[in-house]
């Protein structure tokens, strides 16, 4: 499985968004590069570009899996760009991290591919899976009792869990209004679909 190793700050400045969970790239508000250059205004393309990159790697995807999901989206009845970001939002690794069992979604990939969390009590290790309505999510008994565990629990104590992720459990699909309001995902769904 390919994954990016390189410098993250780099990413977050190119994307001009927090994609990695830190700040500190805010302390060169330019673009990376050894000369960066202001171009001028951004070609419509180049702005629908940067969105898909922006989220692509927030969610930690590699670009197959990103289109993927965009096919899936467009099988589905509704609101692409909707059911896009629900699809994305579904997935195990990323319902991890936003229970607060992992402080990023590059720990919560990791947990669930060592196998460290369970899914209504059975173990599951394939980060993309979809989780579904009334599913469990934990970690697994051995993680449990662990020092990491506690010391996440205890990191995350104050942390905001999403309406739809209550007690570990999935109580619904989210809407619109839960999830993420700076990803503008019309923009994506124009860029496939040019």
């Amino acid at each position: 499985m390919a994954r990016y190793t390189g410098p993250k700050w780099k990413i977050s400045r190119r994307e001009n968004a927090d994609v990695y969970g830190s700040e500190k790239w805010r302390r060169r508000p330019t673009a990376p590069g050894e000369h960066p250059v202001s171009r001028g205004r951004p070609s419509e393309y180049a702005v629908q570009f940067r969105e898909k990159q922006k989220v692509k790697r927030s969610y930690g995807l590699l670009e197959k899996q990103f289109r993927n999901l965009y096919k899936e989206a467009i099988r589905r009845k509704g609101n692409t760009g909707t059911t896009l970001l629900q699809l994305l939002e579904m997935r195990l690794d990323n319902v991890v991290y936003r229970l607060g069992l992992a402080k990023t979604r590059n720990q919560a990939r990791q947990f669930v591919t060592h196998g460290h969390i369970t899914v209504n009590g059975q173990k599951v290790d394939i980060p993309s899976a979809q989780v579904s309505v009334g599913d469990e999510i934990s970690y697994s008994a051995r993680m449990a009792k662990s020092d990491i565990a506690k010391l996440i629990k205890a990191e995350n104590k104050g942390m905001q869990i999403p309406q739809w992720l209550l007690g570990g459990q999935v109580k619904s699909v989210p809407t619109r209004d839960m999830m993420d309001q700076s990803i503008r995902e019309q923009l994506i769904i124009e860029l496939y679909s040019r």
